[in-house]
């Protein structure tokens, strides 16, 4: 055979290249940059404007759980008592931080770099997704949803919910499109990055028992949902060759973090209970989002396909189930198909669109401002 050259090569990989430029969403791209920019802007206006505070953006964006990622990065796992309780941050977040600042040289800006990547991604891919069921209007609309949720802004900064949402909106893409090998390798990375990527295994195994009740067939490359779990596999080794024990993470969220399973009407009535004596954030608002979830799960099952409202049910139930509920607020952004019951209600009426505008623009800007002065912002 005659080998081929490298000029026939080139011009193969340019038009692979031109291709896969042509097809990405260009417009998509510049609202989720365009969306980074004004956020951190407004954090630097709202620190001078109501606190008098100007801080360097690694002082403004790193808090609560995002150092911890960076600590894992830059350090990895340790089994002592000051950084034992890193053991339930999953690692692949970390890990990608990790590579990207062997370019960037910086921690910080490895995780603002690996989340730009991940929210532009989960950007598209939640476009493409709608594009399979709904108008572009519609899709577009589920996209500006997205990035202008209240708490979106954990999208833009070191936290797990960009890549995280980038995988599994690509796992559920995968799946409708029958690409089932990619189901397995985004749906394992999902469950190397939260505990509820293991939730992907039924959405996945419902797409595919529709396209067999289609087509009548058995697609051998149904057997790659099987190897979604192998990233928490992955996750469980960790916690044995650093412990010495399987399951060290439950242990750990027992002791520092106050929380195991427990039933959610227990939970959602002892958060009720606490109301009078917490302040809004972590009383009020956490309790309208539980509201929130538990209505887009009714509605789901009435208004998305099958798969979509199971996704949302099993991550409300796992967010409500446990005896310290906190952050729904964030958690409530992996509901992702909610935004396309958003997006529908706001194209078929001006007055929802309007409404749920308005309502994530005021809260967006009201926890991005106290997230960034320091208080617990979810």
């Amino acid at each position: 055979m005659t080998p081929i050259s490298n000029e026939t090569e080139q011009p193969a990989r340019r038009s692979w290249w031109k291709r896969l430029l042509q097809s990405v969403d260009w417009s998509t791209v510049a609202l989720v940059l365009a969306m980074k920019v004004l956020l951190l802007l407004f954090a630097l206006q709202s620190l001078a404007a109501l606190w008098n505070e100007h801080l360097p953006p690694q002082e403004m964006w790193n808090r609560w759980d995002a150092p911890h990622y960076l600590n894992i990065a830059e350090h990895g796992y340790r089994n002592t008592e000051e950084h034992g309780f890193l053991l339930v941050f999953f690692p692949l977040y970390p890990w990608l931080i990790r590579l990207a600042a062997a370019i960037t040289r910086n921690y910080f800006a490895a995780a603002i770099l690996v989340s730009t990547f991940a929210s532009v991604a989960a950007g598209l891919l939640l476009q493409r997704l709608a594009r399979m069921d709904w108008s572009p209007a519609v899709a577009r609309q589920a996209v500006w949803f997205f990035f202008i949720f209240p708490t979106s802004y954990f999208l833009h900064i070191g936290y797990t919910e960009s890549l995280f949402l980038a995988l599994s909106i690509g796992c559920f893409l995968a799946a409708r499109t029958g690409h089932w090998t990619w189901v397995g390798v985004l749906g394992a990375g999902a469950c190397l990055t939260r505990i509820n990527g293991l939730l992907l295994v039924l959405p996945a195994a419902i797409e595919a028992w529709q396209q067999y009740r289609a087509t009548r067939r058995i697609n051998l490359r149904w057997h790659s949902i099987a190897a979604m779990p192998c990233g928490f596999a992955v996750y469980l080794w960790l916690n044995y060759r650093i412990t010495g024990n399987w399951l060290a993470f439950l242990q750990i969220q027992k002791e520092n973090f106050f929380k195991e399973l427990m039933w959610p009407w227990v939970s959602i009535l002892d958060l009720w209970s606490r109301i009078p004596e917490e302040n809004a954030m972590t009383g009020v608002q956490e309790f309208a989002y539980v509201v929130l979830g538990l209505a887009c799960t009714v509605w789901s099952w009435f208004r998305l396909r099958t798969s979509y409202a199971v996704w949302i049910t099993l991550n409300w139930l796992l967010i409500t189930s446990t005896s310290f509920v906190l952050s729904v607020p964030r958690y409530t952004l992996v509901l992702f198909p909610m935004f396309f019951l958003f997006a529908r209600a706001g194209a078929s009426r001006q007055l929802w669109f309007a409404m749920i505008s308005v309502w994530s623009l005021l809260f967006l800007a009201l926890f991005v401002s106290r997230y960034v002065q320091g208080p617990w912002a979810f």
